[in-house]
């Protein structure tokens, strides 16, 4: 008896030691650094920390059989990092592994979009339809896109309904599809759904900015300046809207109406550029180079990098004898075009 205790005694440690060796998540023992997990991994995804990540995923990957949800966190990481191509086979492989995971058919649909191929991306999208917080991604938002994009108009009015919470048919559902429409520079298909919004609610704010808008994109200042005032009329307090309007008046040659509009979007709207932008390219039509200067520069301390700013404000200071100046303002504008910052320009 006292042999076979004595045995024992030595042979517990040595099981417990195997125990602890064995091929697994667990750490190779108690001085030894924890093993990364499927959990672990997806919360370095979540803090950004992608190669952390990635090389815990190469360590998962080692274990046999390889734990569920490595080639989805894979497809996460190359998704992140823009590596598409990366990411779709990725997600693939992740759907051959399991047919069922709806996190990786998502997102590889959301990839598909991405790459240009929404035709394959939307019955992925429809069959999972599930949100992906861990990539902030929206995929009645994407599926949207796609049928935008196929030319499922009323599919994506479905989808953008459900995203914001509005009745499919509504006028808001066709308002919102509007604008996603001119986004997508389908002007004719925009204007159709945002008449069908006024037509379902003539009182909807935003539809008649939303329809100049859509005139200012066809080029016919006349009828944005008409639908803007209708606008205007519903909403005078909007700022936007008359921001929009002298954008309208300008491109109609109507200087004076277009300075009182500016005047009042930067009254309501103080900290938006593109009013001060709007008034000193109508001040430079006016000959008045002084005060433009005035607005340009403040649009330029809110904007540096504007490139239309630094061109109208070199105008502006040529104008004024300014030439130095001017040249400086001229190259800060070159200079933004090709894509360099406008504080590169400064020595």
């Amino acid at each position: 008896m006292r042999r076979f205790l004595l045995l024992c005694s030595l042979l517990l440690p040595m099981a417990q030691a195997g125990a602890y060796a064995h091929p697994s998540l667990q750490a190779s023992s108690a001085g030894s650094e924890q093993q990364p997990t499927v959990g672990s991994v997806r919360e370095l995804i979540s803090k950004g920390k992608l190669e952390e990540a990635q090389h815990d995923l190469d360590a998962l990957a080692a274990v046999h059989p390889e734990p569920q949800g490595i080639e989805r966190l894979r497809g996460f990481i190359s998704y992140q990092q823009s590596r598409m191509a990366d990411a779709d086979a990725s997600f693939s492989k992740a759907l051959e592994q399991d047919p069922a995971d709806l996190e990786s058919m998502q997102m590889r649909g959301v990839v598909l979009y991405r790459m240009g191929k929404p035709a394959e991306a939307i019955p992925l999208l429809e069959k999972a339809h599930t949100a992906v917080a861990s990539v902030n991604v929206d995929p009645d938002y994407v599926l949207a896109s796609c049928y935008v994009v196929a030319g499922r108009y009323n599919d994506a009015r479905h989808a953008f309904a459900e995203q914001y919470g509005f009745a499919p048919d509504s006028a808001p559902a066709y308002l919102i599809t509007a604008r996603m429409l001119l986004r997508h520079q389908l002007l004719e298909a925009a204007e159709e759904a945002a008449r069908k919004a006024v037509q379902l609610d003539s009182r909807l704010p935003l539809a008649h900015q939303l329809l100049g808008e859509i005139a200012l994109a066809r080029g016919d200042a006349s009828a944005a300046i008409a639908e803007l005032q209708k606008e205007r009329a519903l909403n005078p307090l909007n700022g936007s809207v008359y921001d929009r309007l002298g954008d309208a008046y300008i491109r109609n040659s109507q200087y004076p109406e277009a300075r009182q509009a500016l005047d009042r979007a930067i009254l309501l709207e103080p900290n938006t550029t593109g009013p001060y932008i709007l008034l000193g390219r109508v001040l430079l039509q006016q000959e008045q180079p002084v005060t433009a200067t005035m607005y340009l520069e403040r649009a330029a301390q809110m904007d540096p990098e504007n490139s239309t700013t630094h061109m109208l404000l070199g105008q502006a200071y040529r104008s004024t004898g300014r030439k130095e100046e001017a040249m400086k303002e001229f190259q800060a504008a070159q200079q933004l075009r090709s894509g360099t910052p406008a504080s590169a320009a400064k020595p």
